[in-house]
């Protein structure tokens, strides 16, 4: 699949705007990759939680200490915890035009507290770009990464339950947001400039541009 499809779009007005903007994707789909380009391309801070989580932990900051508790257990990081440490992040000077989330919302009561934290200002979610892959191009993907890098343990068995896993986790968010309009469905295979370009082809019919 090569199409760019852009859920609920319709031809639009130029944002005039930086913009406020959620991806996601399932693993080895290179939203982290894309994430950054974009963050890059409008000049807005990529927000991930599962970074800011990892950070706080190595620096050993109070929170670091509280997720680490949380999740040495295997427990999750609560919703509350979550909403409150992005709320944190969203008032920082960096994010006050617009942001990239990466990671965050994951469940339905955290898109409500952050449609919540949004309209407090008066704002709300510009878009959602949703990189999708053929799943055994992924696993084909991942499996090659995990030889490049030594990870004995990521077998075949293991990325496909990660993949079902992401696929139920994201399917209600999707289905919420693609209610909403705010979907942009794009191809996620292919080289980072042709992703890269799909995705702000997406956007620009969204009135989302560069600039």
């Amino acid at each position: 699949m090569s199409t760019t499809e852009a859920t609920g779009a319709t031809a639009a007005e130029p944002l005039g705007r930086k913009p406020r903007l959620l991806i996601v994707g399932p693993p080895g789909a290179g939203k982290g990759t894309q994430a950054a380009v974009l963050a890059e391309t409008f000049g807005i801070p990529a927000i991930s939680t599962g970074d800011i989580f990892r950070a706080n932990i190595k620096e050993g900051t109070e929170l670091g200490k509280q997720v680490q508790a949380i999740v040495s257990t295997g427990s999750y990081v609560p919703d509350s915890l979550t909403n409150e440490i992005v709320r944190d992040r969203l008032s920082q000077a960096d994010a006050a035009e617009g942001f990239l989330l990466d990671g965050y919302p994951r469940t339905t009561d955290q898109v409500d507290a952050l449609d919540a934290l949004l309209a407090a200002d008066g704002n709300r979610l510009d878009a959602v770009v949703q990189l999708v892959a053929d799943t055994d191009e992924v696993v084909a993907r991942l499996l090659k990464r995990a030889a490049e890098q030594g990870r004995a343990d990521d077998t075949e068995d293991v990325i496909r339950h990660r993949l079902g896993v992401y696929e139920q986790e994201t399917a209600p968010l999707i289905a919420l947001f693609t209610e909403r309009g705010l979907v942009s469905a794009v191809d996620g295979l292919g080289t980072v400039d042709e992703v890269t370009e799909r995705v702000r082809t997406a956007l620009a019919s969204r009135g989302i541009l560069v600039g």
